[in-house]
C-alpha cells in the first residue's frame, strides 16, 4: 500500500506567472495522488492573486490541499483568499485536517500555516512584554492545532502540511539569525505527537530539502526556490518510504523571489 504525495511551497503567483505550472500540473494523475500546497501561495496575498492561483492550480485531476503562508496574509484579504481557493475545489486547511481516499489507502493530511520562534536552545520564550508573550502564543496555538489535527484524523496515513519549518535542518543555508523567523520547534513536536509518516513545509527559500524531526519523522522543504520544479513527489505506504526525483516537462520553471 504506496500513497504517492505531490508538493511544492512558495509559488508566489500573480498574473505574470500563470499559466508556467500548468504543463506539469495535468501530469499529475501519472505520477501522484494529490497534491500539497505549502503556502506563500500569492505574492501579497490579494483577492486577485488568488484567482491567479486559482486559475493555475484549480480543476486538476487530483485533489489539492494548501495552507496560507506570510505572503498570503500581507494585505488583510485572508477570508477572501480562503473563499476563491475554495471556490476553485482546493482545500485551506488551518488548523484541521482532511481525510482523502487515495488508491493506496486512505491519506489524513492536517495543516497549519505555523509561526516563528526558533528552536531548542535558541528560541523565543513567553516572558517579559505583551508583543513577545503574543509572539511565542501565536506559535504555541498553531503548534497546539496542528497537533490536535493529526492526532484527531482516522486514516492509513498521516502527512502534516505547514508553511513555517518544523525542525532547522531543513534551513541550512539561511542565516542563523533569521532561523526564529523561519520555524519553530514546536511544530516539530506537534507532528511527533501523532503517528506522521511525512511532513512538507515553505518558506525557507535558501533551505535545505532534507531533515528529520527529533522523533524521525521525514520532513521536506518544498519551497520552489529548493526543489526547482513544479512539484516533488514522495512515496509513503508499508514500502520504505521514498522520494520520487520525476522529470515533469516544462517543472524546471526558475525564478527569484522574495
Amino acid at each position: 500500500m504506496v500513497i504517492r504525495i505531490a508538493a511544492v511551497g512558495d509559488v508566489h503567483l500573480d498574473e505574470d506567472v500563470v499559466g508556467r505550472f500548468r504543463p506539469a500540473l495535468e501530469e499529475l494523475p501519472e505520477c501522484a495522488d494529490v497534491l500539497l500546497l505549502a503556502g506563500d501561495l500569492t505574492r501579497h496575498g490579494t483577492e486577485a492573486e488568488a484567482r491567479c492561483v486559482a486559475e493555475e492550480f484549480g480543476g486538476l485531476a487530483v485533489p489539492v490541499v494548501t495552507v496560507l503562508g506570510n505572503h498570503d496574509h500581507q494585505c488583510d484579504q485572508v477570508p477572501q483568499v480562503v473563499k476563491v481557493l475554495e471556490d476553485a475545489g482546493i482545500t485551506v486547511l488551518e488548523g484541521n485536517g482532511v481525510v482523502l481516499d487515495c488508491a493506496g489507502g486512505r491519506l489524513g493530511i492536517a495543516g497549519a500555516k505555523g509561526f516563528g520562534g526558533g528552536f531548542a536552545g535558541r528560541c523565543a520564550s513567553d516572558f517579559g512584554e505583551p508583543e513577545m508573550k503574543a509572539f511565542v502564543r501565536t506559535t504555541t496555538d498553531s503548534a497546539d492545532r496542528l497537533g490536535a489535527a493529526l492526532r484527531s484524523l482516522d486514516c492509513d496515513m498521516l502527512v502534516a502540511l505547514t508553511h513555517y519549518s518544523p525542525v532547522p535542518d531543513t534551513l541550512v543555508g539561511e542565516p542563523l539569525e533569521i532561523y526564529p523567523f523561519l520555524g519553530s520547534y514546536q511544530l516539530g513536536q506537534a507532528i511527533d505527537s501523532a503517528p506522521t509518516a511525512l511532513a512538507v513545509h515553505g518558506h525557507a527559500h535558501a533551505g535545505t530539502e532534507r531533515g528529520t524531526t527529533p522523533g524521525g519523522v521525514r520532513v521536506r522543504n518544498v519551497a520552489h526556490p529548493v526543489i526547482k520544479q513544479a512539484y516533488s513527489v514522495f512515496h509513503v505506504g508499508d514500502q520504505l518510504d521514498t522520494d520520487q526525483v520525476s522529470t515533469l516537462g516544462q517543472s524546471g520553471i526558475q525564478r527569484s523571489w522574495s
